[in-house]
């Protein structure tokens, strides 16, 4: 199987190719600047179809994950960027299937759930879910991040491409070891003694393990009923005092420094990035995959925490932990 995975020089992108890799089908990721990796990169500008367009003729499976991080303050200019480099990579792409002589039988577009409302009361799911924007009490940045995930989605569907089956990804955060991602991120604030509960701790955290977020992309790539949105996370989110807790019980470290709502949005203010990643409640449940038949490995926090410190472990070894983290608290 050819797998084409635009934008996929991240840490997502990397998870999904090493894995595709590994199992012995021909990987091509599309990036902006050329890396050394085991599978083939080609340049693209994730804006216009040129001559990356060729990669996808004859290709089985297209995931395309292109997108500015939202990891920074939302200003006009990072806004702006933000919104732009979702619809115009996805319209591109849509445009290269559009002229392929053999189109890809599959596209996979990265989504967010982010596009559901903060809500406590029930879950999101595909069906009854929720679409946020609406909610009287929402900071105009929430509505923002809502608006954004579905001018993307408008995009996937608004392109031409009838024989090519469609998939909206949209994803809850993807907890993996490796340095950098959002686990490696709240690890180090446990470590250090800072991994108490943030705001009230009422926000649900929606989740999902690396390892059931490579298995669901296999598995809605080889499953030809399902299109349209599917959410990409486990079926049990939790509230965040309840996320942490488990994290810290994962870790052994039996306290954590707890930061109320208005600490959040000073240091997010410092640290140029938005107390929405942290504070709006996502709580979204993978009604579709579940209904199909998908099991996850890893269904509830406490465990996947576990596994997640365990190959942190590994894979740093304890002298370089210790010298990253210091004593432990």
């Amino acid at each position: 199987m050819k797998v084409v995975i635009p934008g996929g020089s991240g840490q997502i992108g990397t998870l999904l190719a090493r894995e595709f890799h590994a199992q012995g089908h021909e990987v091509v990721v599309l990036g902006r600047k050329p890396v050394a990796a085991p599978w083939r990169v080609a340049r693209w500008d994730a804006e216009t179809p040129g001559d990356w367009a060729t990669e996808l003729d004859g290709a089985d499976a297209v995931i395309n994950l292109a997108g500015r991080s939202v990891n920074c303050r939302y200003n006009a200019a990072s806004r702006r960027d933000i919104l732009d480099s979702r619809v115009h990579s996805t319209r591109a792409v849509g445009q290269a299937i559009a002229r392929a002589a053999r189109p890809p039988r599959v596209w996979l577009q990265s989504s967010t759930a982010t596009l559901y409302a903060h809500r406590y009361d029930a879950a999101n799911d595909e069906t009854t879910g929720l679409v946020g924007g609406a909610e009287p009490d929402a900071p105009e940045a929430w509505r923002f991040s809502t608006a954004v995930a579905a001018a993307w989605e408008r995009a996937l569907n608004e392109a031409d491409c009838p024989r090519t089956r469609k998939v909206a990804l949209r994803s809850a955060m993807t907890m993996g070891p490796d340095r950098g991602g959002v686990f490696d991120v709240l690890l180090g604030l446990v470590r250090r003694g800072l991994g108490g509960t943030a705001g009230d701790g009422r926000q649900y955290v929606s989740w999902i393990h690396d390892r059931d977020f490579v298995r669901a992309v296999a598995w809605l790539i080889a499953h030809e009923e399902m299109a349209g949105p599917v959410n990409l996370a486990a079926p049990n989110p939790v509230p965040n005092a309840e996320f942490m807790r488990a994290l810290r019980e994962a870790w052994g470290i039996g306290f954590g420094l707890p930061a109320p709502g208005w600490l959040l949005e000073v240091g997010a203010f410092f640290l140029r990035t938005e107390s929405e990643l942290v504070l709006k409640s996502r709580r979204v449940v993978p009604g579709r995959m579940s209904a199909a038949g998908f099991v996850f490995d890893f269904p509830t926090w406490p465990e996947a925490a576990r596994d997640l410190c365990r190959r942190w472990r590994e894979r740093r070894g304890r002298g370089q932990e210790i010298a990253l983290s210091g004593p432990r608290p």
